[in-house]
């Protein structure tokens, strides 16, 4: 089912999920939709592999996770921060290498010290590969580490072949 696009969420320059110049992250690019969702998109080469020609499980924990704890974020004005708590996964099928892949993340609940989340990673197909569910832990940032924006690039890239809709 298409779902309209209602903004786009940062990358920075070195995270491993989204580091745009970090010459072996993902640089997954992260999309808002009207249903209150995140949709992170991401290509994996063969440095991401662990069987040939599979992603390593590690790498799908890692993108879920970013995409969970990210979707916290999903309009407001000021940015929420999350430590993770605790991470369940689910791992039913391949995601494979050379592919566009769909990630998507929702908040299931949230009060003032902590949120939950759930996610899925789409095959091309879009058939659930892996799923999973999240608890984080509210912190300011500066009790998460010392996070420059202007120095860590932070900041929304637009980009022509960002989609106005997307599959999720």
């Amino acid at each position: 089912m298409k779902k309209k696009i209602t903004g786009k969420q940062p990358n920075s320059k070195l995270c491993f999920v989204c580091g745009l110049k970090n010459d072996i992250g993902i640089k997954a690019r992260f999309f808002e939709t009207e249903e209150k969702e995140l949709v992170a998109l991401f290509r994996a080469g063969e440095l991401h592999q662990s069987y040939p020609g599979r992603l390593h499980g590690g790498i799908s924990a890692a993108i879920l996770d970013e995409t969970m704890g990210r979707a916290i974020n999903i309009g407001r004005d000021e940015m929420v921060w999350g430590v993770t708590v605790e991470l369940n996964l689910k791992y039913r099928r391949t995601v494979p290498l050379d592919a566009d892949i769909r990630v998507v993340g929702r908040i299931t609940s949230e009060n003032s010290r902590f949120f939950e989340g759930a996610g899925e990673i789409l095959t091309p197909d879009g058939e659930v590969a892996v799923s999973a569910t999240g608890r984080y832990m509210r912190l300011p940032l500066d009790k998460i580490a010392d996070f420059d924006p202007i120095e860590n690039e932070w900041r929304v890239l637009e980009s022509a072949d960002d989609p106005s809709e997307i599959e999720a």
